[in-house]
């Protein structure tokens, strides 16, 4: 039995009047959104520098409010650091977290840190929204599409795990957010959702939360298929919207690519989890 064990056990915390299920918990206008970048897990310290460090972990978190098209206002940190972190190298991750929430206009508020044997990082990210952007919503015959290209977030993981080096401003470094486009294509969209696990796990995320199928209709190699952390959004819309997605898409300067349409039935992921 293929169990998803990561699924399963945020499932024994869901009901029918369940926030679960969304990338963000929506509370009348607010949205709280949680995720964790804990070294050994989702870096190794000697790949990014504490300035990468601390912006990337904010920045996988800011991507849960723009994928729900809310307006990030507040976040809390939760951090477990080595005791033997430097002064400077403290000055560096907070910078780091300090430029990706005011690209955003964002406020830190709180949080905790603590001594720890690793670098370990928990956002919460309290974001405001008036037309959020959900999961739920897809019908059948809609189409399914994501922004960006996908596959490069991969690929700089595996030349960082051959001992290699990526650039500054690579996907896996430095993630980019689609808030333009997210916010001008709001009206047009049925769900959605960021490729935070993969495009196959991400689209098992959509289509199951809408008890629905997929065909894929672009044919895309397994290695980009399975590729996580690529931070790009995943979308459903009507046929009938297409043109209007795609206006949209070259005013923000946003590459779209449509992969599949929703059917009746069952689509089940076949890429190995990230997490467990």
């Amino acid at each position: 039995m293929n169990l998803n064990v990561e699924n399963y056990f945020i499932s024994t915390f869901s009901s029918q009047k369940s926030r679960i299920g969304d990338d963000g918990a929506v509370a009348g206008e607010w949205i709280y959104s949680k995720d964790l970048f804990f070294e050994n897990v989702h870096f190794k310290r000697h790949w990014l520098s504490p300035f990468q460090i601390g912006y990337k972990a904010m920045m996988v978190n800011i991507s849960d409010a723009i994928a729900m098209n809310a307006i990030p206002r507040y976040a809390l940190l939760g951090i477990g650091m080595p005791k033997s972190f430097s002064l400077n190298e403290m000055n560096e991750l907070s910078s780091g977290i300090r430029t990706a929430a005011s690209e955003y206009g964002m406020e830190i508020i709180g949080g905790d840190t603590i001594g720890n044997t690793k670098l370990d990082l928990s956002i919460t990210i309290i974001s405001y929204a008036t037309d959020p952007l959900l999961r739920k919503g897809l019908k059948q015959g809609d189409l399914i599409a994501y922004t960006g290209e996908i596959g490069k977030s991969l690929r700089g993981l595996r030349y960082l795990m051959a001992g290699g080096k990526v650039h500054s401003k690579s996907r896996f470094v430095a993630p980019k957010l689609r808030q333009s486009f997210v916010s001008q294509a709001r009206r047009y969209l049925r769900c959605g959702l960021d490729i935070s696990d993969g495009l196959c796990s991400d689209v098992e995320k959509l289509t199951r939360a809408n008890r629905l199928g997929m065909q894929w209709d672009k044919k895309i190699p397994k290695r980009v298929r399975c590729s996580g952390e690529e931070y790009e959004m995943l979308i459903a819309f009507s046929p009938a919207k297409r043109n209007a997605i795609r206006r949209i898409a070259g005013r923000t300067r946003t590459p779209l690519t449509i992969v599949a349409h929703a059917v009746r039935g069952k689509y089940t992921n076949r890429c190995k989890s990230h997490h467990f």
